[in-house]
């Protein structure tokens, strides 16, 4: 089963190991959540939870949501998150908790969020574009991204750029996903998760944590306990 939360990111800090390592971790609170739907595939056609967390006023919500949350017996709920099994879930109940102790035995998670927002940005601060050379010849266009040659369209012709041609535009705010970070500490009692690295989005932004779906090869022998 994947386990998952949603949870917020609280900010960056440093982790001293045992040995007097310093770490670079995000601290994450991750949860409580509340289990508000379990779909089958007799039922539904797939399997999966649904999960609710942080408590919201009922005035900022929508009937309908308090009545699905009410029906699973518990409060309403701000966010709502489904989350695909491979086969149902036969342990899983409407209105059953999940804490942070979910990822007690894991030893990697993907967080999922969104990056900051910064805004119309151009080709140098979006795309790491050099820009212009710094000669005389070059009057007030330092910073541009130069001539877009032949891409109008697929053919080099039309009214339009190129689909993905980098060029300025909106920069950030976007949903994105970090992979395979360590989890160095569970902390119970604050419902606390510390993952190794930094993960997107500000801090008190909302974030999906699950257990990682895919490994590379050094990792896959560390979560295995052998060694290389």
């Amino acid at each position: 089963m994947t386990n998952a939360l949603l949870g917020r990111k609280i900010g960056m800090t440093r982790y001293f190991t045992e040995e007097g390592r310093n770490v670079p971790v995000t601290v994450i609170q991750a949860g409580p959540c509340f289990v508000t739907q379990v779909k089958n595939k007799d039922a539904h056609g797939y399997s999966a939870i649904q999960i609710g967390f942080e408590d919201v006023e009922a005035g900022r919500t929508t009937m309908p949501l308090i009545g699905h949350d009410a029906k699973a017996g518990v409060s309403p709920k701000k966010f709502h998150r489904e989350v695909r099994l491979e086969d149902d879930a036969k342990d899983m109940a409407p209105g059953q908790e999940l804490t942070v102790e979910v990822f007690a035995d894991t030893k990697f998670v993907d967080v999922i969020g969104i990056s900051k927002g910064k805004g119309f940005q151009g080709t140098m601060k979006r795309h790491n574009f050099k820009g212009l050379t710094a000669s005389h010849g070059t009057e007030r266009k330092h910073r541009s991204p130069g001539s877009i040659a032949g891409h109008a369209t697929n053919r080099g012709t039309g009214p339009k750029p190129k689909k993905g041609k980098r060029m300025a535009g909106q920069m950030g705010n976007e949903q994105v996903t970090v992979r395979n970070l360590d989890v160095i500490e569970v902390l119970p009692e604050k419902s606390i998760l510390l993952v190794k690295g930094a993960v997107p989005g500000p801090n008190g932004g909302l974030l999906f944590v699950r257990t990682s779906r895919r490994l590379g090869r050094a990792k896959q022998l560390a979560a295995s306990g052998k060694k290389k």
